[in-house]
């Protein structure tokens, strides 16, 4: 960072303002008139900017003041400050309303892909001057960019760590589905299973359902991708568990050995710290609220 110049002027944009006023004005008294100031204000300030600049900007000519022959100049770069200044407001308005700067948004492929697609493209549209990018992964990749600062916002599936500030999204029904041809008489029976890697959220949850129904977790195969798993258990690889969204579309187009879920999930939108959200994260966590209110994706199985 280069240091501040020591010899700069202290000088205001009010004082600026005023100079460009006059400058632009027939008379003195029209320029306070639309500045909303005082002809005394007005004189002062203007005095006031002289003796900081350190340079007479006007001079008496009978009862007229008239401009120096460097006050135009000095008007001049009046108009580029104030004009600068202003698009710094501009933006910074811009910045805290969520529609400029850097969003880095971290989704599941079931958020990103099912759930909130054109929720995150019309959001992109809406704000031509945020600089918005995405990445896709699983849920413990995502909740670890929260945590080194590579990433402004989660969604992905709840976590257990207290670290994070997560608002809930919607929930999902996970189901199990099973090679084509298998007769299994109860969950004793089911198995081996291909799913999630070590590490993975929904991994955890997929076991912990399972060993509850008295079913055995042997895993055969592993993959971060839903329709990986679901050509595995077409070819006879294993059994799997996942969200009906994902399982039951083309090509794979499975059909679950239950009718009801054997467990849920819940998406969050998640963050390290709720007091120090970035404003475009909170815009685009209310842009999936009002999507999960207006389409009951909040109870999607």
């Amino acid at each position: 960072m280069a240091p501040v110049h020591s010899s700069l002027p202290d000088i205001s944009m009010t004082q600026l303002q005023y100079l460009v006023a006059v400058q632009e004005s027939p008379t003195w008294a029209s320029a306070a008139a639309a500045l909303g100031v005082s002809q005394s204000a007005l004189s002062q300030g203007l005095a006031e900017l002289q003796r900081r600049l350190g340079i007479e900007l006007f001079s008496w000519n009978g009862r007229r003041r008239v401009p120096a022959s460097s006050t135009e100049e000095v008007t001049e770069h009046a108009r580029r400050i104030l004009a600068l200044t202003s698009d710094l407001s501009g933006w910074s308005d811009r910045i805290r309303a969520g529609s400029a700067g850097k969003l880095r948004v971290g989704m599941i492929d079931a958020a990103a892909v099912d759930h909130f697609g054109e929720t995150l493209r019309s959001f992109r549209e809406d704000r031509p001057q945020l600089d918005l990018h995405v990445t896709v992964g699983p849920s413990s990749q995502l909740l670890q960019g929260l945590t080194s600062g590579d990433l402004d916002l989660s969604i992905c599936v709840s976590p257990q760590d207290s670290n994070f500030s997560s608002v809930p999204l919607l929930e999902e029904d996970l189901y199990v589905y099973a090679p084509p041809g298998a007769r299994p008489s109860g969950p004793q029976e089911w198995g081996p299973w291909v799913t999630f890697p070590t590490g993975s959220l929904t991994r955890d949850l997929i076991g912990e359902a399972l060993r509850s129904t008295g079913s055995t977790f042997s895993v055969v195969a592993e993959s971060n991708q839903p329709e990986v798993l679901s050509e595995m258990v077409l070819i006879g690889m294993g059994w799997t568990v996942l969200p009906r969204i994902q399982a039951e579309r083309p090509p794979a187009s499975l059909t679950p050995v239950q009718k009801t879920p054997l467990l849920k999930r819940a998406l969050v939108a998640a963050t390290r710290d709720s007091n120090l959200v970035n404003p475009a994260a909170s815009e685009l966590v209310s842009a999936l609220l009002q999507q999960t209110t207006r389409t009951g994706d909040s109870k999607r199985t």
